[in-house]
């Protein structure tokens, strides 16, 4: 007798496609363990995630296999145990470690397997290392500061010199002033000597006529 074939249940089809919608929304993934989180610290872990654009989402590991097998990614090692995804884009994935790993030192429950981001297979050491590099907006304020201090340190460079300058051309205008006056004084004290010359000359003509 021919057995039947077995057909996929319509929810869990659908449960599979509503996940890989969500991987494919996503670049980078997160994997954590929940176990012995509460609902309200998941909720306020989610809370916290969205700030950082990113969807913290409970997974059933057979459904999250075949979702990530649809979209070519091996995440197998992972999908162990009772498991939750930080689904994010590449380059808020640092900024969502970082949520991740301030909230495991407040609640231990929350363990930190691992991640694949944009492609590479972080385990959950190196993803830890990653979430201690300066994220996105730190960065950006770091690049402000160094603008903000190079641009101050111009300001007071192009000062000094417009400073410097001004202090030395007042010396050589008062020194033209001074030489002008001189060479104006000189020839009026040259000339007095030819005129008295001339005229004893022309009294000495008178009386010899």
């Amino acid at each position: 007798m021919a057995m039947r074939a077995h057909k996929p249940q319509p929810a869990k089809t659908a449960a599979i496609e509503n996940i890989t919608k969500d991987l494919q929304s996503a670049s980078s993934y997160i994997f954590t363990e929940y176990r012995g989180l509460t609902v309200e610290q998941i909720t306020e872990l989610r809370k916290k995630l969205r700030e950082s654009s990113c969807t913290y989402k409970v997974v059933r590991n057979n459904f999250a296999r075949i979702a990530f097998d649809s979209i070519e990614i091996d995440a197998k090692e992972y999908l162990i145990g009772p498991t939750a995804v930080a689904l994010v884009d590449t380059e808020e994935a640092n900024t969502a470690a970082k949520v991740l790993f301030e909230f495991a030192k407040e609640a231990p429950s929350l363990v930190i397997k691992g991640a694949i981001v944009d492609g590479e297979v972080y385990d959950s050491a190196k993803i830890e290392a990653y979430s201690k590099l300066p994220g996105k907006k730190e960065l950006i304020s770091m690049f402000m500061s160094t603008i903000n201090a190079t641009t101050s340190k111009f300001v007071r460079t192009l000062q000094a010199i417009v400073d410097k300058g001004d202090a030395s051309g007042e010396k050589p205008v008062e020194q033209a002033a001074s030489a002008a006056e001189n060479s104006e004084e000189k020839p009026a004290e040259a000339t007095e000597p030819n005129t008295s010359a001339a005229e004893s000359s022309e009294k000495a003509a008178s009386e010899e006529k």
